[in-house]
């Protein structure tokens, strides 16, 4: 009888030891106590409230936000062997009934459940006789009104601490801020001393963000690196996720779309062709996302600014679950920068909410603008910390700074010399002396700062203007016309004449003529590379018989061990992690096989 959390973890998760804080956390809720759990997506959140719930009696219950991660969660327990389901509006009368059935005979280690469903009274009803190991809330940060992904009925989740008050509860989260953690604690009774909070640093993941230029030609830049493999694409507006999938499948991606406007069937659809896939590109609003547990995403990439760093955050991170290697790409420009802070404006929020709402993109603007680390900037965000980490893009390629000062002088005089009205593109073309009719019919010709700046080119000009719209120097009227204006701090930086340190713009970028390997295949060894292609066939096999996604079975770090290590017998290969006993059961003797016919 398997009794203790190590145990457990090596017989049925195929791990001989904890990650990081997982033991502490474990141990302290199998002796009954409550936890807050901050860890890094992929850190390995789940085992924390898992194992616990297997360990002590009774059931354990687990509030999720998502119909999805349910699905991929119970998917990926039951090919591990643990009895585990979920109560959602999807099952019919029978099974609905049968499942009550095993939750009353004692039968199940874990349910999940949406919050919406845990409230409904003749749930709480049927749970009351139930005796229950703990109660683990995921995604927890949905419950704080100033997180990014507040969701009302996680208040409502302080009624079931009550009602189950002598169970022990777990809130598990890999985005909260201060705030949002101060909050978090407070709503569901969980004392400081019960937190841990793991940090948030993500190393396999390297961050990129670039100025727009061409954003078509810098997005199927990046996607060149990646191909063969998942991902997902996120734009702002469901009009260009649209545009986008369909462009990309003209360049031989199998790209999908997905957004809030779309039938629900073809949206569930979509998805279940991005969990099922292993080169599926998913092109998304923020709708998707959240909850998703696809461990092989290799790569996530923002065409359009994002709203805020811990959105940023929680994006980027659905990329490299399992802790190969997996890469990020941000495209920002300066309609972006205008178009986030209309959506602030325009909010019916109010004021102290569009305050903080202003802070957070300033922040997330001071991420993209900044010449250091990125992971610096981002993990300090959150009160973390990290040494330069040598996989950014500012790392790889420290950007060059130059003395802006009278270069924001000169284009912050010529916005007010064209009386603040004009876009971008006007008032460049005003910098460079461009003679043309719309500027001779406003008489802009005649002005000052027509052509004091032929120091800088066409390209160079947009980009310092971006830079004065990020530092909050310039205003943009998205509601109008575009038309720039002198914001206060530009009046103040025109009087005052501070030094203004800008970056000097990437250089336009060469097209490839090779495509990189993708991120997985890089981490195999030459020798073992067909053998791996091979074990993921035969994943991709056995995943499409029992119609589950195939990293349920392994993921891809698990094939990669396989195929260094190549096993030759059934002790050889519940030795390589990942492989627990109801996997080598299951699907030993055919991996076995395979392996055989490379060695």
């Amino acid at each position: 009888m398997r009794t203790t959390a190590l145990e457990i973890l090596k017989t049925v998760y195929g791990y001989d030891a904890f990650r990081g804080p997982q033991a502490r956390i474990v141990e302290h809720v199998i002796g009954g106590n409550n936890a807050f759990v901050l860890m890094p997506t992929g850190g390995g959140k789940s085992l924390c409230y898992q194992i616990p719930a297997i360990v002590r009696p009774g059931m354990g219950l687990v509030v999720s936000p998502l119909l999805a991660l349910m699905a991929d969660q119970v998917a990926a327990l039951r090919q591990a062997g643990v009895k585990a389901a979920a109560l959602n509006s999807d099952l019919a009368g029978e099974e609905r009934h049968a499942l009550w059935r095993n939750v009353r005979a004692g039968n199940l280690d874990l349910l999940y459940l949406a919050p919406e469903t845990l409230l409904r009274p003749d749930v709480l009803e049927l749970l009351d006789g139930v005796r229950l190991s703990l109660i683990a809330i995921d995604e927890a940060h949905c419950l704080s009104q100033w997180g990014h992904d507040f969701r009302p009925s996680y208040r409502q989740l302080d009624a079931v601490v009550t009602r189950f008050g002598g169970t022990p509860r777990m809130a598990l989260t890999a985005t909260a801020d201060e705030p949002t953690r101060a909050e978090i604690l407070s709503h569901l009774d969980i004392a400081e001393a019960d937190a841990f909070v793991a940090g948030f640093d993500r190393p396999n993941i390297r961050y990129a963000i670039e100025e727009k230029d061409n954003p078509r030609a810098q997005l199927k830049d990046f996607l060149k690196r990646h191909e063969g493999e998942s991902g997902i694409v996120y734009c702002l507006s469901k009009r260009k996720t649209e545009e986008t999938a369909a462009w990309l499948r003209d360049q031989g991606y199998d790209a999908l779309a997905y957004h809030a406007g779309m039938d629900r069937a073809a949206r569930e659809a979509n998805q279940a062709r991005f969990r099922h896939g292993e080169a599926v590109v998913m092109i998304a609003t923020i709708a998707f996302g959240m909850g998703i547990d696809k461990p092989d995403v290799r790569f996530v990439a923002h065409v359009d600014l994002p709203g805020s760093i811990e959105a940023y955050y929680q994006e980027t991170g659905r990329a490299g679950r399992d802790g190969m290697p997996s890469d990020t790409l941000m495209l920002y420009g300066s309609e972006d920068i205008a178009l986030r802070s209309r959506f602030i404006e325009e909010s019916d929020a109010p004021d102290h909410r569009k305050r903080m709402e202003r802070q957070k993109l300033d922040a997330l603007l001071g991420l993209a603008e900044t010449a250091g680390c990125r992971r610096q900037a981002l993990l300090s965000y959150f009160g973390d910390h990290s040494e330069p980490c040598g996989n950014c893009d500012t790392c790889a390629e420290p950007p060059r700074l130059f003395d802006g000062t009278i270069a924001a002088q000169k284009a912050l005089s010529c916005i007010y010399r064209t009386g603040e009205r004009f876009g971008q593109a006007y008032v460049v073309d005003v910098l460079l002396g461009v003679e043309n009719d719309r500027i001779a019919q406003f008489g802009h010709n005649r002005i000052s700062t027509f052509g004091i700046g032929t120091e800088h080119d066409n390209r160079a000009w947009r980009a310092i203007l971006r830079q004065l719209i990020a530092l909050r120097l310039v205003e943009v009227d998205l509601a109008g016309h575009g038309g720039l204006s002198i914001a206060p701090a530009g009046r103040d930086f025109l009087r005052d004449r501070p030094t203004l340190m800008l970056r000097v713009p990437a250089a336009a970028r060469a097209r490839r003529g090779k495509v990189a390997r993708g991120a997985v295949q890089s981490s195999v060894a030459a020798a073992d590379r067909d053998l791996f292609q091979a074990l993921r066939q035969k994943r991709l096999e056995m995943a499409r018989t029992q119609n589950v996604p195939p990293y349920v079975i392994f993921h891809d770090r698990t094939l990669i061990e396989l195929a260094s290590a190549k096993p030759s017998s059934r002790a050889e290969m519940a030795s390589v992690p990942g492989v627990g006993e109801a996997k080598l059961d299951r699907y030993g003797p055919a991996f076995l096989a395979v392996i055989a016919e490379y060695a």
